[in-house]
């Protein structure tokens, strides 16, 4: 009996065995995690693989796969780790480190320079000694086309400098550092600078010389190092470096900033419409018109010459021969009124004359006298 009751209890000790493995393990903490990254195309990528409650065991093995989206049959080897050996693989061979602690289970992957490609889905899998599972977790990565590494403002404006170190972990930035240069061989002056510790800032963010009291850290996150450059200045003109750390992490970004005078205001406050660029059709076109118009000019005016000299010369014609049809009933005109009349008053004859006589008057012709003067007949 006893014997009996002995078995039972080894045999419950037996089935208990791995369920108090378990929970001294933590393998209900070991689950399959999503998250979720958003990123700026040319800026890093902290994807975090970190397992809590597995003390006591060590990582062996750490993969990292891509694939395009979540539960995709095409998979690509992004990173594997192996016997204290990291191989970065693909695309990827260059731009991504394993930068976890492994003695703390932490398998965390940095990408840097971010691709629009990169956008997908990547699946961190981490084995432990003496256990047969692996455990996931999926980091779904987001990327925005790249910000602006030129920023153009005008005299007085605020001017914002994004400056952030994007991770799926909660670590807290340990450094900010601002610096300017106003040439590209020109000493580099502080704008701000920002530290903490670990138990919290170790003290307000520190802005001096020609930036004192004009730059303001707005980093809204445990990793942003952004700024506010206010009353922006022509002497602000040049290169602005970011540089921000997490823990051994650091990441630097170059803007830069060109500032213009500020245009005064308009008095009048109507502003004429906007030329509209002509396109390459309506240039052709426009080309064209002009040179047949050029083209067609000389005949154009030649044609016109020889209409008006048509015109002057029916003119002309027209003016001659009213001057011929003058001259024509001119002379008729001048005989008739060169013939005047006269009358000659009639004398009174006598009533004892019972004819009338009459004189017909023919032209004589002047002859040379017949008796010379002082003769007498």
């Amino acid at each position: 009996m006893e014997s009996s009751v002995h078995c039972l209890l080894c045999l419950r000790s037996l089935a208990l065995r791995p369920v108090l493995l378990g929970y001294f393990l933590g393998l209900n903490a070991l689950t399959v995690s999503s998250r979720e990254l958003t990123v700026h195309a040319g800026e890093p990528a902290l994807l975090g693989c970190v397992f809590q409650g597995v003390e006591g065991k060590r990582v062996t093995k750490v993969d990292w796969t891509f694939s395009r989206r979540e539960h995709d049959d095409q998979v690509d080897y992004v990173l594997y780790h192996y016997a204290n050996l990291s191989v970065p693989v693909g695309r990827f061979q260059h731009r991504v480190s394993l930068v976890g602690d492994l003695a703390r289970n932490d398998g965390s992957l940095l990408l840097r320079d971010v691709e629009e490609a990169d956008q997908g889905t990547y699946t961190c899998e981490i084995r432990l000694e003496l256990e047969s599972r692996v455990f996931k977790t999926h980091v779904a990565l987001h990327v925005l086309p790249a910000e602006p590494r030129e920023l153009t403002a005008q005299v007085g404006d605020t001017v914002p400098m994004g400056c952030a170190f994007q991770s799926t972990e909660e670590k807290l930035t340990t450094k900010v550092d601002w610096m300017f240069s106003p040439g590209q061989h020109a000493k580099e002056e502080a704008v701000l600078h920002y530290s903490t510790g670990r138990r919290g800032p170790l003290g307000p963010p520190q802005s001096g010389g020609r930036f004192r009291n004009r730059v303001a850290l707005v980093g809204v996150t445990a990793h942003d190092g952004s700024v506010q450059l206010q009353g922006a200045r022509e002497s602000d003109a040049g290169s602005y470096t970011c540089s921000i750390q997490l823990g051994e992490l650091a990441f630097r970004k170059t803007f830069a900033l060109l500032v213009r005078p500020r245009e005064p205001a308009a008095l009048v406050t109507a502003t004429a419409p906007r030329p509209e660029v002509l396109g390459g059709t309506q240039l052709v076109t426009i080309v064209g018109i002009v040179c047949v118009t050029v083209l067609l000019l000389p005949v154009l005016i030649l044609t016109a010459r020889r209409i008006q000299g048509s015109k002057s010369s029916g003119t002309s014609r027209a003016l001659e021969k009213s001057l011929e049809d003058r001259d024509r009933a001119l002379p008729e005109k001048h005989v008739y009124s060169s013939i005047t009349t006269w009358e000659v008053p009639k004398e009174e004859e006598p009533r004892d004359r019972s004819e009338a006589t009459y004189m017909t008057m023919r032209p004589v012709w002047p002859s040379l006298p017949s008796n010379p003067p002082g003769r007498a007949f």
